[in-house]
């Protein structure tokens, strides 16, 4: 049986698996990343928010990034009937980035992969674990590698499998999600008429209903992706055949109605059920949990690629310190300020399902500044207190809906 020793093992090559890897690279530090896909796959995740820029900068991936010229994110439209209402980064409140990306999944996260290995950090690609054994000196790891069996030993696991959720199976850790009852149907097309200016370039949100909506997310390259979220009784009224179920689905949206009828679908229609997920600890001896592996809210202001890199750059920078021999509070240092992030967005996201975001969104009576400190939430800048939508999220999104309504 085939052996290999590394300082970190890193399971999973998508943007919280490859920050992780860029920002140990950095340091020296002896990496193996294993990934169960061959790249370039596909995923869900395709609009980034500004968080996302400066977690990419600190790993030395944001050049290559740019490279790409993917679509450009300014900002973000929630259409409700005739109704709109848009959020310009560059009108946020604070500091930080003011733009970011909209990008394919697939040759996003294949940059990024490719960018790890030209620094010389090997990903084994078709790589399944199928066993985590903790010994005293760190950890034993039974890998399936392209039909061989191999064992590695490392001192510390990084678990960024996503929706794969390693760790979180295996030592058990599932918990209840926070987000209960939502469904996601997706797809990508190639967008032969795709109107020029703002209408064909950013990203859209649509609201069906308080608890259904459709995004609209196109790409440079002329395609672009299409879904719905929605709680999961909401999609048993369509067809079996999923791609004739997503027509119908369509055919529920006001204003895209038609827009996509001559644009050919890439790939049948792809469903995630009950999208949200969550776990009972983020970490462990010799262990953490990043990205989805850990937790994912809800898809409706795209923060899940920007809580996977934050939360595998922090994962690497304090596993880098343990194995230097200080002594991590990883309940305080990791634990508490990832859920601080994710209880702000949670309140986001809870106060768009039950109505509250929806009627702040859409009031008559718009307060430019309490705007831009929303804004600033959107842009995934969670952690900045000096926020008073941060710092009294829940108090505040109450009182404001409140005042929106009266």
């Amino acid at each position: 049986m085939n052996k290999e020793i590394t300082d970190i093992l890193i399971i999973g090559a998508g943007p919280s698996g490859t920050i992780a890897a860029g920002y140990l690279e950095k340091k020296e530090v002896s990496v193996l990343v294993v990934e169960k896909e061959q790249f370039p796959r596909f995923t869900i995740g395709e609009s980034l928010i500004p968080r996302v820029m400066d977690n990419l900068a600190e790993a030395g991936l944001l050049d290559t990034v740019k490279k790409q010229q993917y679509q450009k994110k300014s900002g973000a439209r929630f259409i409700r009937g005739s109704e709109e209402a848009w959020f310009d980064f560059s009108k946020k409140y604070g500091k930080g980035w003011d733009w970011t990306w909209q990008v394919p999944r697939d040759h996003f996260d294949h940059t990024l992969a490719l960018a790890i290995e030209e620094r010389e950090v090997p990903i084994w690609y078709q790589a399944e674990v199928l066993q985590v054994h903790r010994t005293e000196e760190g950890w034993e790891v039974l890998i399936h590698h392209n039909g061989i069996q191999k064992t590695v030993f490392c001192r510390f696991i990084i678990d960024a499998s996503g929706n794969g959720r390693v760790l979180a199976r295996q030592l058990e850790l599932e918990a209840p999600a926070k987000i209960e009852d939502h469904s996601s149907v997706f797809t990508q097309i190639s967008e032969v008429s795709r109107p020029e200016g703002p209408e064909g370039e950013q990203i859209s949100f649509e609201i069906l209903n308080q608890q259904t909506w459709f995004w609209y997310i196109p790409f440079s390259n002329g395609n672009s992706s299409l879904g719905f979220v929605a709680p999961n009784q909401w999609f048993e009224q369509f067809s079996e055949d999923t791609s004739e179920a997503f027509q119908e689905m369509l055919e529920q949206t006001a204003y895209y109605k038609g827009r996509f009828d001559q644009d050919p679908i890439l790939f049948e229609p792809i469903k995630i059920q009950n999208i949200s997920k969550n776990v009972s600890s983020l970490y462990g001896k010799g262990f953490a949990l990043t990205g989805n592996s850990a937790e994912f809210l809800d898809p409706v202001f795209s923060s899940g690629v920007a809580f996977a890199t934050e939360s595998g750059l922090l994962a690497a920078k304090l596993a880098f310190r343990e194995l230097q021999g200080e002594v991590v509070n990883w309940e305080t240092e990791y634990s508490e300020y990832i859920r601080s992030g994710v209880k702000v967005f949670s309140t986001y996201v809870k106060a768009w399902y039950d109505g509250r975001l929806q009627r702040i969104f859409f009031s008559k009576y718009q307060n430019e500044q309490i705007k831009e400190q929303i804004c600033a939430v959107l842009a995934g800048y969670v952690w900045d207190k000096s926020n008073p939508f941060v710092r009294n999220h829940e108090r505040l999104v109450n009182n404001v809906a409140l005042l929106a309504e009266s």
